[in-house]
C-alpha cells in the first residue's frame, strides 16, 4: 500500500494534467498522422523521460520545501494571490474560447525519441505543479518523502503521462470533438479550480 497509493495518485494527477491540448500531446498526435504510429510513440517515450526528471526534481524541491515551515508559510501567502489573480483572469478577462490549432509545424524528421526529449524539456511548467501537488499531498498525509514513495510517485506521473500522449496518437480524431470542448470552456474550468485553490489556501492559512 506504501508504494501503490503514490503510483496511483500520480498517475491520476499526471492524467489532469496533460489530458488538456498541449505543444506535447498534440504534437504527438501530429506525428502520428504524418509519419506513423512508431514514430509518435518514439517522440512520447522521449518526451516521458524529461518527465520524470522534472517530476524527480520537483519531488526533492518539495521536500527541501516542507522541511522548512517559514518557506511554506510564505508561498501558501503567495499562494493566495496568485490563484486570486488567476481566478480573475480566467473569469473576467480570458472570456474568449480558445480554438483547437491542430497546424503544429514539424521541422525536419530526425530522431523523434530526442525531438521528444527537447520539446518536454522546454516545458517547465511541469516542475512548479509536481512542487505544489506533492506538497499537497503531503500535508493531507496521502503522501511521505521517503524513498520508496518518491519513485512511486514519479513513475505514476511518467505512466499517466505517456498514456496521455498514447490516447492522443492512437485516438487523436475520435477525441477531438471532446478536445473542442473543453477548449471552449477551459477559461471557466481553470478559473473554478483556482478559485478552489485560493479558498483552501487562505483555509490553511488561518487554521495554522
Amino acid at each position: 500500500m506504501t508504494f501503490l497509493l503514490p503510483l496511483v495518485l500520480g498517475f491520476c494527477i499526471a492524467i489532469l494534467a496533460v489530458i488538456l491540448p498541449g505543444l506535447l500531446n498534440m504534437t504527438a498526435a501530429k506525428i502520428s498522422l504524418q509519419e506513423g504510429r512508431n514514430e509518435a510513440l518514439s517522440f512520447a517515450s522521449g518526451a516521458s523521460v524529461i518527465v520524470f526528471f522534472q517530476t524527480l526534481i520537483a519531488v526533492f524541491f518539495s521536500r527541501f520545501i516542507s522541511n522548512h515551515h517559514e518557506i511554506v508559510t510564505t508561498l501558501q501567502e503567495i499562494g493566495v494571490f496568485v490563484f486570486t489573480g488567476l481566478s480573475i483572469y480566467f473569469f473576467w478577462i480570458a472570456k474568449g474560447p480558445k480554438k483547437l490549432n491542430p497546424e503544429i509545424k514539424i521541422k525536419g524528421k530526425s530522431n523523434r525519441f530526442f525531438y521528444g526529449m527537447f520539446l518536454s524539456m522546454l516545458n517547465f511548467l511541469p516542475i512548479p505543479f509536481y512542487v505544489f501537488a506533492s506538497m499537497s499531498l503531503a500535508s493531507s498525509s496521502y503522501f511521505k518523502f521517503e524513498k520508496i514513495q518518491i519513485y512511486s510517485f514519479v513513475s505514476g506521473v511518467v505512466a499517466g503521462s505517456f498514456t496521455v500522449f498514447y490516447l492522443y496518437i492512437v485516438s487523436f480524431k475520435a477525441i477531438q470533438n471532446k478536445t473542442d470542448f473543453l477548449l471552449r470552456n477551459i477559461n471557466t474550468i481553470i478559473g473554478s479550480v483556482t478559485t478552489f485553490m485560493a479558498v483552501i489556501t487562505i483555509i490553511k492559512l488561518f487554521c495554522n
